[in-house]
């Protein structure tokens, strides 16, 4: 009977499991070298600078702008369309004495004269440094905490051992996540900051889905040792794993190859976490949970002795 409640193919997912931690503490190292020697390339929204939004008769050309841009000395702006291919954002970031006024009109006059177009500006935002710096240090208290959070949520709801991997695993991925746009230089903005809450709250769902199977698991294959029993429960829920993984990775893809310039990095920060999540869910949490020593006997609700019972053991 108890037979029954395994699947019918098991996959031996812990046989690879010290592969598996091996090759994460390389990706994890790399990514940690990358973000200690390059760190990360902060967008306006931490360092600070200005916005300025221009409008177009026609479709603009931003090869266009950025050419006439650089040629006037402003090769470090950030050109991107805003809502519509008539609509154009402009990011600087900050220039020692220079007015925000008066650097929206050098920029408007470097457009026209490079472009031959006559354009119009739509508005103009300053970010001050001290701001950006604010928005940075309540961005990673924000993850800080709900990694907290989470570890007091899933020592409650399961045991410490489990709760250790469920934390491993997010910080795992938030760190691999960061060290890939450290790597590649990607603009980090808010809406990255955004991104990985988002993949925090994902990964831990999938996680959960797997520990309360194993949990069930553990109470009901008596015979079975710890490595079968999450094989078993890390099969049984692979199907769910990967049908979720797939429709999600489906939209965010949408996102990436259609959702333009705005939410480029926000699209790939959850492609990519996304992809590492749902290995760390695997190999990272389970795995991390089974090397802690984790055993039937921790899973096991406690006996509650019954007053009749006390009162029969008396001489």
């Amino acid at each position: 009977m108890f037979q029954l409640l395994k699947a019918e193919k098991t996959i031996d997912f812990m046989r690879w499991s010290k592969a598996a931690f091996a090759l994460s503490l390389i990706v994890i190292a790399g990514s940690i070298f990358s973000l200690s020697t390059k760190w990360l390339n902060w967008g306006l929204d931490f360092t600070g600078g200005t916005l300025i939004e221009v409008g177009f008769e026609k479709p603009a050309n931003l090869e266009n702008i950025r050419a006439a841009l650089k040629a006037e000395g402003f090769g470090d702006a950030t050109v991107q369309n805003f809502g519509s291919a008539r609509d154009v954002m402009v990011r600087l970031r900050p220039r020692e004495n220079v007015a925000g006024e008066q650097l929206g009109a050098q920029i408007i006059a470097a457009i026209k004269t490079g472009t031959g177009e006559d354009v119009q500006m739509r508005r103009i935002e300053f970010v001050g440094p001290n701001v950006g710096d604010e928005l940075a240090e309540a961005g990673g208290l924000a993850i800080l905490v709900a990694l907290i959070c989470i570890l007091m949520y899933v020592s409650m709801r399961f045991e410490w051992r489990l709760a250790a991997g469920a934390v491993m695993a997010l910080a795992h991925d938030i760190i691999i996540t960061l060290g890939i746009f450290s790597i590649l230089q990607i603009e980090v903005d808010l809406t990255i900051v955004a991104a990985l809450l988002t993949v925090v709250g994902y990964s831990l769902n999938d996680t959960i889905v797997v520990f309360d199977r194993i949990r069930e698991n553990f109470r009901k294959m008596r015979k079975d040792e710890a490595p079968e029993v999450l094989n078993s429960a890390i099969t049984q829920t692979l199907s769910r794993t990967l049908i979720t993984s797939a429709t999600t990775l489906f939209v965010v893809i949408a996102l990436f190859t259609q959702g333009g310039a705005m939410i480029h990095g926000f699209a790939l920060a959850l492609l990519l976490g996304i992809t590492v999540g749902t290995y760390s869910s695997i190999y990272v949490a389970s795995a991390l949970s089974l090397h802690l020593g984790i055993k039937r006997e921790h899973l096991m609700p406690p006996q509650v002795e019954k007053e009749g019972e006390e009162l029969d053991q008396l001489p």
